[in-house]
């Protein structure tokens, strides 16, 4: 597997993608925002459960979609996790407090960015990773291309 930088990178395996997210939380700073994008399945919730135990959280990872949002604070930074998936539009992260999170000391992982673009965008392009996360059939059912900007 390759070392993690900007680029794309290939799992070959739930492992493989739990891997990637680990080394990336092993690497995260405060401040920081990943946004996780990918259809249904692709193993957004796997690479944040490898990004949460590379922050060195031992508690259980799930994804809160229908809570948007799960803290978790026993790390060496805090994760806050936000699976924005059932969300009706942006308004509803400014009364969540988005802004908070997104510029305070932990480290935000947003699954289904993409539902939220326009405050991503806001953001100052340095404090933002993008990791996209897709299938590709002809090399296997458990492959993912994991392309990391």
């Amino acid at each position: 597997m390759a070392e993690i930088a900007e680029g794309i990178l290939e799992s070959y395996s739930a492992e493989d993608t739990w891997e990637i997210g680990r080394r990336m939380g092993e690497m995260a700073v405060p401040g920081q925002v990943i946004t996780l994008t990918g259809d249904l399945g692709t193993g957004k919730t796997v690479f944040t459960k490898g990004f949460a135990a590379g922050l060195g959280i031992s508690e259980p990872v799930n994804s809160p979609t229908f809570t948007i949002l799960q803290i978790y604070e026993d790390g060496r930074l805090p994760l806050y996790h936000f699976d924005v998936y059932r969300i009706g539009d942006s308004e509803e992260m400014l009364e969540i407090g988005w802004e908070e999170y997104a510029f305070g000391e932990g480290v935000c992982l947003v699954e289904w960015a993409d539902m939220i673009g326009d405050l991503i965008d806001e953001l100052p392009p340095e404090k933002v990773e993008r990791v996209e996360i897709r299938k590709d059939m002809s090399k296997g059912a458990d492959y993912r291309r994991i392309t990391v900007l």
